[in-house]
């Protein structure tokens, strides 16, 4: 059961202080890491308002206390170790508004050794669902190709983890 929307308890003077909302700010990100997009809504919905937000994101971002490279980096690789592909990633980190350049450098990033082979991935996440036992029938294959394209790996990836190309006939799976 969710919570009910918590009411601000801000008064006016504190919603355009930048000190309070500097500490606020330092507040969530003692917490976690957070990307400068998803920092101004979660202050925006507390009640600062924006002439309040701006400078200090613009100054946490000058001093790299949030640095969305990072965070990015900080993503692909819990998720990945939680058996998560690139594609599903990729759209959580544009979601968290991560800047595209600082998504696919991440991913890439990933994929050149900072982070576990989307492969060896996507073979241990089909495992642990499935068993050892490679699919020889095709609904089964079918089957654990979709749950894999779920969990966010792309075609190659998928096809490797199946132990060679999908047959003739089959429809593609991106």
């Amino acid at each position: 059961m969710r919570r009910p929307a918590r009411k601000s308890s801000l008064s006016d003077a504190q919603t355009v202080d930048p000190n309070h909302s500097r500490s606020y700010a330092i507040f969530l990100l003692s917490r976690r890491d957070y990307s400068a997009s998803e920092l101004r809504k979660k202050m925006k919905g507390r009640g600062y308002v924006e002439d309040a937000i701006i400078p200090v994101v613009d100054d946490l971002l000058a001093s790299n206390t949030i640095n969305d490279q990072r965070y990015g980096s900080n993503v692909v690789a819990y998720r990945a170790r939680r058996g998560q592909g690139p594609v599903r990633i990729r759209n959580e980190l544009r979601r968290a508004g991560v800047a595209a350049e600082d998504v696919e450098a991440a991913v890439i990033g990933a994929a050149e050794g900072d982070s576990p082979d989307f492969v060896k991935r996507a073979r241990e996440v089909r495992a642990r669902k499935f068993g050892p036992e490679i699919p020889r029938d095709r609904k089964e294959r079918a089957k654990q190709a979709r749950f894999l394209q779920y969990r966010g790996f792309s075609n190659d990836h998928i096809r490797a983890a199946l132990e060679g190309d999908l047959e003739d006939g089959e429809p593609d799976l991106s």
